[in-house]
């Protein structure tokens, strides 16, 4: 009887279940489409689930602790704490200081740990390819290869009979693939790509004590440090936080970005479509997911070769049709310019079209709800990575090795061609695309501002100096189920345009530019102020530079450096009137890319939540006490507009202590200037 009672109660609760309101959900006509064919379908996806499972307010706080069996000690923000009568602990004495930093530390340590290790797999396959283990991939940009041995202290000449020549180019990259490779287990000193920051802040690192001597080991180092009963100075943890994330930042990330800049080409502007409307109802479509573009590239060669095309004309298909999803999209995109179906809350939505043969995974950003949805449609679920399997729904897995990667890609293309034929759902793909300019690696930058021979980024101090841009933004990072989607991208970035700040951008944040018209030249007149759109038609650039994927703001650290080189804002980064913002951040990766900035000197914002206001003395720490160490703070700002405010006023900040402030009038948008641009 009871379980009778049960399943009734059951029943009642799923009739009763709140069902979201689509046009509340995404700003994205596409997704709203979609949403509304997944109701119509009886499929949950993740902005169902997000509306009925409520986020834990002591978990949002920061100050729940489960480092041992004791707990969960779980310690509540009371008005009497904010009093300054705060005497919680937990059972064994922490401090909501000492939980908060340590939760906080572990975010890091994971959020650089992947990164990282999306390098190490970068490093190996490079090495391979130096030693000519494998045949599919080659070193394509020797004058990068060239530039990165200086970093590793690799020699490029050779003397011959007294006279200097030229090494042997595979010879440079065995010795440099060696020398990055080594960066992981290195146990003592400092990693190479330290020395690429400016001269200042690699010398307060250095008397900070927090130049990381080697990936792995700043990261174990975090996690021991975190154990029950070890390390409960938050000052001194957020110390290691900084080893652990200039560790991924400098190398891991940075490695991994340079690395696939020579083996499959750095990138240049380049020609792209975005969104669900790049499917094809008579053609195969296969997404490739995740964040390594190792298995992707070789996909893009299997993709256009003769033979799998006629294959698929065999079975009825008029083509093949390779979209991206997530990272791994930005990176075939910068380098071939291939069509991208969404960013990170759209994975779900995109076998919901009913047009997706075959879904390709590698690693990170991978809802595990994949493999459920795709039992519900014909769509193949591939898994191509050891440290990435589902268990739950129908998933086939492809190994992927790269010693033997094309051969792999072509069974993975011919899956997604065979299952063509077995789509039996409605197909209903949104029209909505848009043509986006992308590929713009700190080279692009350098060339697009001075050309071949006189390459330079003193055009754009030029122009920041003299006021027609007001400074530069980092707006990068996820998308989040808790946030409207895309919506807090959009406004941040078309705030900052309006006040004359250009705008970088990585990630799901360029899926979201991209989606909207953005990344186009001719976005400048419609979005910019005077000053920035002179500067953008005149050069024949977006407004919003696309630099690449998650892992590619290591591009962003490069740039920056470049602009302190190019010399007349200041000698650090920390003088720069930059700041950077993740309005939609969910990731523990964007923490880690969060704490590399600050301690690259960047002020940094985060929307959404920080898990870090049930300790109100680390959350100072971090907002302000930081600053005075490593010149660079953490914010977070639940309201765009108000993000766009502070990173405007922390620029023209900066701008004054440099002395280039100029009296002008600081523009937000009111809801006439809003309405008028929703309209466009």
């Amino acid at each position: 009887m009871a379980a009778e009672e049960t399943k009734e109660k059951l029943k009642v609760m799923e009739k009763e279940k709140k069902q979201i309101i689509p046009e509340e959900k995404s700003v994205d006509p596409a997704t709203i489409l979609m949403l509304h064919k997944a109701q119509a379908e009886g499929i949950e996806t993740i902005f169902d689930r997000a509306e009925t499972m409520k986020a834990c307010n002591i978990g949002l706080q920061g100050t729940c602790c489960k480092m041992c069996a004791q707990g969960p000690c779980r310690l509540p923000l009371t008005k009497k704490d904010l009093e300054g009568k705060d005497t919680r602990i937990g059972l064994c004495g922490a401090t909501p200081e000492t939980i908060a930093a340590r939760n906080f530390a572990r975010m890091v340590a994971a959020g650089s740990a992947s990164h990282s290790d999306h390098g190490r797999a970068v490093a190996e396959v490079f090495l391979a390819a130096a030693r000519k283990q494998t045949t599919d991939y080659k070193i394509k940009d020797e004058v990068k290869l060239l530039k990165i041995a200086e970093d590793f202290d690799v020699a490029t000449t050779v003397l011959v009979d007294g006279e200097e020549k030229p090494r042997d180019i595979y010879e440079i990259a065995v010795e440099v693939g060696e020398r990055a490779l080594g960066e992981w287990g290195k146990q003592e000193g400092e990693i190479y790509y330290a020395r690429r920051a400016p001269k200042p802040r690699y010398e307060l690192w250095k008397k900070l004590d927090i130049i990381p001597r080697g990936i792995d080991r700043e990261i174990v180092e975090i996690m021991h440090r975190t154990h029950m009963g070890v390390d409960q100075d938050y000052q001194n943890i957020v110390k290691q936080c900084s080893r652990a994330a200039l560790a991924d930042g400098w190398a891991g990330s940075m490695m991994a970005t340079d690395l696939q800049d020579v083996m499959f080409g750095t990138p240049y502007p380049i020609h792209g479509e975005i969104n669900l409307g790049v499917l094809k109802k008579d053609q195969v479509n296969i997404i490739v997911h995740g964040h390594e573009p190792l298995l992707s590239e070789m996909i893009v060669v299997a993709s256009q070769d003769p033979e799998m095309l006629k294959y698929a004309a065999s079975k009825g298909a008029k083509g093949i049709v390779l979209a991206g999803m997530c990272c791994t999209a930005n990176e075939i995109l910068v380098r071939h310019g291939m069509p991208i179906a969404g960013n990170y809350l759209q994975q779900e939505l995109a076998i919901i079209t009913g047009a997706v043969d075959a879904l390709v995974v590698d690693v990170q950003c991978i809802m595990e709800n994949l493999a459920n949805v795709a039992t519900c449609y014909h769509t193949k679920l591939i898994t191509t990575n050891t440290r990435c399997k589902i268990a739950s729904g129908k998933t086939e897995h492809v190994q992927f090795n790269e010693h033997h990667a094309l051969e792999d890609a072509k069974k993975i293309v011919k899956i997604a061609v065979d299952n063509f034929p077995n789509r039996r759902a409605d197909v209903l793909i949104p029209k909505e695309k848009e043509k986006m300019v992308v590929g713009f690696s700190s080279e692009a930058i350098n060339y697009h501002l001075g050309g071949t021979f006189r390459g330079s980024y003193v055009p754009l101090n030029e122009n920041i100096i003299n006021g027609r841009i007001r400074g530069i933004a980092g707006v990068v990072g996820c998308n989040n189920a808790r946030t409207m989607h895309d919506n807090s991208h959009l406004i941040l970035v078309k705030e900052l345009l309006k006040n004359d700040v250009i705008v970088l951008t990585t990630g799901c944040d360029a899926m979201a530019c991209g989606k909207a018209g953005l990344l186009v030249p001719e976005a400048a007149r419609i979005y910019c102020g005077p000053g920035l759109a002179e500067v953008c038609e005149t050069v024949g650039i977006p407004p919003v530079l696309h630099m690449g994927a998650c892992v590619d703001n290591s591009r962003i650290l490069i740039a920056a450096t470049e602009v302190v080189k190019a010399g007349g804002l200041g000698k650090d980064i920390s003088d720069l009137p930059a700041a950077g913002c993740a309005p939609e951040w969910m990731s523990e990766k964007a923490v880690a890319i969060g704490q590399y900035f600050v301690a690259s000197g960047v002020y940094v914002i985060f929307g959404v939540n920080l898990p870090v206001e049930g300790a109100p003395v680390f959350k100072d720490y971090l907002f302000n006490g930081l600053e005075k160490i490593v010149g660079g703070k953490w914010d977070m700002v639940e309201d765009p507009y108000e993000m766009a405010r502070k990173m405007i006023a922390h620029i023209d900040l900066k701008r004054k202590a440099l002395g280039i402030d100029k009296a002008r009038e600081r523009v937000l948008m009111d809801m006439a200037d809003r309405q008028k641009l929703a309209a466009v």
